[in-house]
């Protein structure tokens, strides 16, 4: 609006970031559109594998690099083998068969070129559980019934906390997320034997949060987390973007004038996010405040992009930020924790089951640190959520 050109507005802002300027065309970058053809939304099915069978469609001209399905909004098991009447550019008719969980799921189908990623096709599907078979030795093997279903598996919890209050650089040093990650492990570990069947919980703090230590619990907790498990990240303390508009979060031996060697970049955790099987919920809270860090501390709206990527659909997670646009993410002595972690903790010990149900979801979670956030800090801090349109609300915790 300043320049009143909106090719000069875009021309100096790139300068200013020190980007190159995006040369392919808007209709270049147009993505892949999907539809799916069978079975139909609702459809009952008789086996644990569906065969999904859909239509591809590539209006920008550029080649299909990728057709990928989720269940419930996670990496499915599939057969990425089966293409019908496909073109070049691979669109044209194709199938999947993917494995899907006894009663309904929610099956989703995403293709990709080069520049983005489709609208996922979505569709419902309920498999019924298999009726007693006759195994070698002739006893017999029945399914899960409302009399028995007390033996069903319940789901592993996998928790990494991160937590970075004391820094190489003594300008850093911060006063509660260490503490934060404690505190937010700890009241995971209480749905031991509740809603999960163990959790298993990686605390990193201060001189244990290095880069590598960082990088090494990324790659344990994706490594970790099955397809029937959970996992559950923190990031708190510092967050920066580089000159070139990329994110970093700052692990204890952090050296702000080398992000690229020093820093976790957005790309180690974009990837491992996307790569984790099971359900992913992803805390942020990385906006402490605090002039060292200069024009670089200023995250400003570009977390906001970091969320939104990580929650898009091909990436799957479910994110919960602590601030939004300028806001800074507020720590004080009176709650002994930074207003967003003491919000978890409390919502997870109870507070957010706002229907005295027993049961805490991702909405009502989502709910009550936003509102209790706001409360605490008189409206100067507002936490976010950002939930993949493929992700159902499901249950997080009990509280009995």
């Amino acid at each position: 609006m300043q320049t009143g050109d909106e090719q000069l507005a875009l021309r100096e802002a790139n300068e200013e970031a020190g980007r190159k300027g995006q040369q392919a065309s808007v209709a270049q970058m147009l993505p892949p559109v999907i539809e799916i053809v069978s079975p139909s939304d609702g459809a009952e099915v008789s086996s644990n594998e569906v065969t999904v069978r859909f239509n591809v469609r590539a209006p920008s001209g550029e080649p299909v690099t990728e057709v990928k399905a989720l269940v419930d909004g996670r990496p499915a098991a599939s057969d990425r083998g089966l293409g019908l009447q496909a073109t070049n550019q691979g669109a044209g008719t194709r199938e999947l068969r993917v494995q899907v969980p006894d009663g309904e799921s929610q099956v989703s189908v995403i293709a990709s070129n080069r520049f983005a990623a489709s609208v996922p096709a979505t569709m419902r599907v309920r498999a019924r559980k298999a009726a007693a078979t006759a195994n070698a030795l002739g006893a017999i093997s029945r399914p899960m019934t409302a009399a028995n279903d007390q033996f069903e598996i319940k789901p592993k919890l996998y928790v990494l906390a991160v937590g970075v209050s004391a820094y190489a650089d003594p300008r850093l040093k911060l006063t509660y997320p260490s503490k934060d990650a404690r505190d937010f492990a700890a009241a995971w570990g209480q749905q031991k034997g509740r809603l999960y069947r163990d959790v298993v919980v990686k605390v990193l703090t201060d001189d244990g949060a290095t880069k590598d230590d960082v990088l090494d619990g990324l790659d344990w907790i994706r490594k970790e987390t099955t397809s029937k498990d959970v996992a559950v990240v923190l990031l708190a303390g510092h967050g920066v973007m580089d000159n070139n508009g990329l994110y970093y979060f700052l692990p204890s031996n952090a050296d702000t004038e080398r992000l690229l060697r020093t820093g976790v970049s957005f790309a180690d955790i974009k990837n491992t996010v996307a790569a984790i099987a099971g359900k992913t919920l992803f805390f942020i809270d990385t906006c402490h405040s605090g002039n060292v860090l200069g024009t670089r501390r200023g995250i400003g709206n570009e977390l906001n992009g970091v969320v939104n990527e990580l929650s898009s659909a091909e990436n799957g997670a479910i994110v919960f930020a602590a601030s939004t646009g300028n806001q800074f993410s507020l720590e004080a002595s009176e709650w002994n924790n930074g207003a967003f972690t003491k919000a978890v903790v409390d919502g997870l010990q109870g507070h957010a089951d706002y229907v005295g149900k027993g049961r805490i979801t991702v909405n009502m979670l989502d709910l009550f640190i936003s509102e209790t956030v706001k409360e605490l800090t008189h409206g100067r801090q507002t936490p976010t959520t950002a939930k993949p349109q493929t992700v159902p609300d499901f249950p997080v915790a009990l509280t009995r």
